[in-house]
């Protein structure tokens, strides 16, 4: 098992470099089909920290720090609310609602062709408290991230430095809630660890990747995989 999720990790940071979000969407369904999601969610959390910590150190210059602020704050009222979930509902439903809400979130935005805007932050909140309540729960507190930056119409680097700047800070909390809940285990360290070396590698290949190809399209191809994963987690969790 341990080749399967160091693979898996390094898939995950392959794809938080190339785009700047996507790592939990991609590491915690794929985890959740050989261990409990109660140990995928941290595993790809820790990826997410040490994305966060290189990409902040690159881009700082680019993020939009009223934004990254207003978010990580309202994370954090979250984020107790994800733990409950995570600890007090049964697996089964937990892997069932994970699996739509990725379902739902790619499809939207594989379909979407909406022009709606905000000009403002007075509804970062609200997309902050979202982001917390996935994040706490399952590790996946980009989807609502992602929708706020492209509602705000941010520029591809205040987009990408952005989030950077809200997940250090918030994935950390919810790595504080892990631990404080008993979730950060002696077993999610190790698998953590002996994948390192891996998630490096996924880094600076998906930096060079970012560069090169184009990028759209491959978003395209994540999305429609991220809808059979969904799809896979719904029909295992029913079955269940």
């Amino acid at each position: 098992m341990l080749l399967t999720v160091v693979a898996i990790l390094f898939l995950a940071a392959f794809i938080r470099s190339a785009f700047g979000f996507g790592e939990t969407l991609i590491g915690v369904p794929l985890l959740a089909f050989i261990m409990p999601v109660e140990m995928a969610a941290p595993l790809s959390v820790l990826v997410s920290v040490i994305a966060s910590v290189i990409g902040v150190a690159q881009d700082w210059r680019d993020i939009h720090l009223r934004s990254a602020a207003l978010l990580v704050v309202s994370s954090c009222f979250g984020i107790p609310i994800g733990l409950w979930l995570l600890t007090a509902v049964p697996e089964q439903a937990v892997k069932s609602l994970l699996g739509v809400v990725i379902i739902l979130f790619s499809a939207y935005f594989l379909l979407s062709k909406s022009r709606l805007r905000l000009k403002s932050d007075r509804l970062a909140w609200a997309f902050g408290f979202a982001g917390g309540v996935l994040g706490g729960a399952y590790g996946m507190n980009g989807p609502p991230l992602v929708a706020y930056g492209s509602l705000r119409r941010w520029t591809p680097q205040q987009f990408r430095a952005t989030l950077q700047g809200y997940f250090l800070p918030s994935s950390m909390l919810v790595m504080l809630g892990y631990w404080t809940a008993g979730l950060w285990t002696p077993e999610v360290t190790r698998n953590f660890l002996h994948a390192l070396p891996a998630i490096f590698l996924a880094y600076f290949l998906g930096r060079m990747v970012n560069r090169r190809i184009d990028s759209r399209s491959f978003v395209i191809y994540v999305h429609a995989g991220l809808i059979l994963i969904g799809i896979g987690l719904f029909l295992q969790a029913r079955a269940g």
